[in-house]
């Protein structure tokens, strides 16, 4: 059973009534639930790129992920490309569970024992070459894990007292592995191929998955939680590349091949989870529908309490994208003569994109809700019951009601 936070009352029901006088009706019909029979795990093995990087890339190649990323929630940057926390960070919330540490990240002696995150931003499924962002690719990052693995047993043989900072052996086991990556490989095939030649290149990098994921297999993981890709074309800096022709958007203003590529590959990974399950003995996999989840979010925005869909809350031009490829969020640069700065918006929850690349905290939080009602995954989660955790964890921090 997830237990909930320090001032955790005896039952769901009474934490509800409790908190309702605080919680805007609007979100109250978007309560997040979790399922304590088959999401509690003792330990998270995260595998990822930008959506899911809580300080690899920043810690590994010492990218600039400075200021105003992390002002919403950590009050300082965290090596999150966001205001504040992600999706894994809620998903960890829901199990009661410690933010992840950056398995790349040694500054201030950080604890492993209920998981670790490999995911870095930039991060592709398929082997990173010179003009990549990230070095860490997904097969680097499983080699990662592995030798993670091996360094922890060797060590907890030798000094037992480390059980306090590293995941038991037995965690390996019985933890959850998650896996959000591929984003990066479609979005950097479509600036060299046409829209046919990336949905031909699809079975390409999901072998490529498939062959990490049966490393991961191998080395004893037997719970795998996959997210699908969010709609790619519904990105600001997706659109200020490739949307630039009204008609190659749809009713939503995102690009049309983008968002295609994103549900063929989301239904090709969808099958390969099958095939996973139905190949590898004693393996549980659930396919997490995060594409249906994100475009909801934007086809639905302002019944969901946002004002700006698309938009990001922090860049520079103004509307409809407020991005600009030349200049980063948080970055100043002299552009046409004048010294600019991209700026964050005023109110991040009015947003539902951050920096043109990435959600806001409150939109992630949004999706997580989304997440953990079970609806949207493959076997679907069960035996739901509000968890209080999530309430002073994620309710706390994006609406100042408490």
């Amino acid at each position: 059973m997830v237990s909930g936070s320090k001032n955790q009352t005896n039952s769901p029901a009474m934490a509800l009534k409790i908190l309702i006088p605080w919680i805007p009706t609007l979100i109250l019909l978007h309560l997040p639930v979790i399922s304590p029979s088959n999401f509690t795990y003792p330990a998270v093995f995260n595998f990822g790129d930008s959506n899911s990087d809580t300080g690899g890339l920043a810690a590994g190649v010492a990218f600039p992920v400075g200021a105003p990323n992390g002002e919403t929630y950590f009050n300082k940057p965290s090596g999150r490309f966001c205001d504040g926390r992600l999706i894994i960070d809620f998903l960890m919330d829901s199990m009661d569970l410690p933010y992840l540490n950056a398995y790349l990240d040694s500054i201030g002696a950080p604890s492993f024992r209920t998981g670790c995150n490999f995911a870095t931003g930039g991060a592709t499924i398929l082997p990173a070459n010179a003009a990549s962002l990230s070095p860490f690719s997904f097969g680097f990052q499983v080699a990662q894990f592995i030798r993670f693995k091996a360094r922890v047993l060797e060590l907890l043989g030798k000094d037992k007292k480390l059980q306090k900072i590293l995941p038991l052996e037995d965690y390996f086991r019985d933890g959850l592995y998650g896996f959000d990556v591929g984003q990066n490989d479609l979005d950097g095939a479509f600036y060299s191929k046409s829209e046919d030649q990336v949905a031909a290149f699809i079975p390409t990098i999901l072998s490529e998955f498939e062959a990490g994921v049966e490393r991961l297999y191998n080395e004893g993981a037997r719970n795998l939680w996959i997210h699908g890709m969010g709609p790619l074309g519904c990105l600001a800096r997706i659109i200020a590349t490739f949307g630039k022709d009204a008609s190659k958007l749809d009713q939503f203003g995102c690009v049309n091949s983008h968002n295609r590529a994103a549900k063929l590959f989301n239904s090709q990974l969808h099958s390969l989870c099958a095939k996973l399950g139905s190949q590898l003995p004693q393996v549980n996999v659930t396919y997490v529908d995060i594409f249906a989840i994100k475009l909801n979010l934007i086809a639905n925005f302002s019944q969901l309490g946002f004002k700006e869909s698309i938009a990001a809350c922090c860049g520079y031009g103004g509307p409809p994208l407020n991005f600009d490829n030349r200049i980063a969020c948080g970055q100043t640069k002299s552009l046409n003569g004048s010294l600019v700065t991209a700026k964050p918006c005023d109110n991040t929850t009015e947003y539902v994109n951050w920096d043109g690349n990435h959600y806001t905290e409150a939109a992630n939080l949004y999706v997580s809700s989304q997440i953990l009602t079970g609806k949207f995954s493959d076997p679907p989660l069960t035996e739901f019951t509000i968890s209080p955790s999530v309430f002073h964890t994620g309710f706390r921090k994006r609406f100042r009601f408490f």
